[in-house]
């Protein structure tokens, strides 16, 4: 709490000081080291995140900058995957371009729940802000897809293009279907069942884990599916909540947002001394790990500011 309000009067994004707090406090002798466990992570605080940015964004304005948006969120991943699994390649000894495209498909998208925090913070024009806030929420598909073909070349040393196309098909539009899919009955549960406003909200809550649970169980994109299943009812959410649902989910949504982000950036800067072991376990010391860390946090920059210039003109 008192770093967030120390960010509000200084003006700057409030997941910045908690990350730097998160450090500051791993870094305090005795202080027990938080071993994360990602899925688990993953699963607790992505979900309702996600669900929350998109009721917050302008489908209309997403419709408008599509083409911005699909090609930031498909074809500039690609690329930066490709470029950082080059330079990987180069620089770092004994990484194949398989590896380095195992690493581009962790790195080459944009986090949504970082990109949607920040953008409250930053004064940036609306068309800027709806772009990439839009393009975070779905690139999880492409760097999906990169990942798990990357995964299985360095598996198994084969890769057939007819199961990447059609893995990549159902990663992006069976996680669509499968988060409308439940978005639709839990429509109709709210038009049917006998709930008053607390249990439509408790409801509200738990329907993007389900979107996200079921969607990854078989395959496709959980965050795809809680994207698509959050717009199917913020299209309709007029006409499946009351006024006073609606009210007290708007409190009780910003209150849960405020503190799972929160706690999601705290606890990336609680992470270091477990990342900190995992690189002398490697046998790698500090000052390599950085310099390669910043070498490749360059290459998406640079990326992503090359295909920024291009899109520009399309901006005006």
């Amino acid at each position: 709490m008192l770093l967030i309000m120390f960010a509000n009067r200084l003006k700057v994004a409030y997941p910045i000081l908690l990350v730097l707090g998160g450090l500051a406090i791993s870094l305090i002798p005795n202080v027990p080291t938080i071993t994360l466990n990602l899925d688990l992570v993953l699963i607790i605080f992505l979900p309702p995140l996600l669900y929350a940015d998109v009721f917050s964004l302008s489908l209309k304005e997403m419709w408008k900058w599509r083409r911005i948006i699909f090609s930031f969120a498909f074809i500039v991943v690609f690329i930066t995957a490709a470029v950082v699994a080059w330079v990987a390649n180069m620089v770092f000894p004994g990484f194949s371009l398989a590896l380095g495209f195992l690493l581009g498909g962790v790195i080459g998208s944009t986090d949504a729940v970082s990109a949607s925090a920040i953008m409250n913070f930053v004064k940036v024009p609306k068309r800027i802000s709806t772009i990439i806030e839009s393009e975070s929420l779905l690139n999880d598909a492409s760097s999906l897809i990169v990942f798990r073909f990357a995964a299985l070349v360095v598996t198994t040393g084969q890769l057939v293009w007819t199961d990447m196309a059609l893995n990549f098909l159902w990663v992006v539009i069976g996680g669509a279907l499968i988060g409308l899919a439940i978005a639709w009955v839990m429509s109709k549960m709210y038009k049917y069942l006998p709930t008053d406003a607390n249990m439509d909200v408790i409801l509200s809550v738990i329907a993007p884990y389900i979107m996200y649970i079921v969607a990854n169980e078989m395959g496709a994109s959980g965050v795809l599916a809680v994207v698509a299943g959050g717009m199917y009812m913020s299209l309709h959410l007029t006409s499946i909540f009351a006024a006073s649902t609606r009210n007290k989910g708007v409190a009780v949504w910003g209150i849960l947002g405020f503190i799972l982000n929160g706690l999601a950036f705290m606890l990336i800067g609680l992470a270091l001394p477990e990342v900190l072991e995992g690189i002398e376990a490697e046998g790698m010391s500090l000052a390599t790990a950085t310099n390669y860390g910043l070498l490749i946090t360059g290459v998406v920059v640079g990326v992503r500011l090359l295909s920024s210039y291009r899109s520009y003109s399309l901006l005006k």
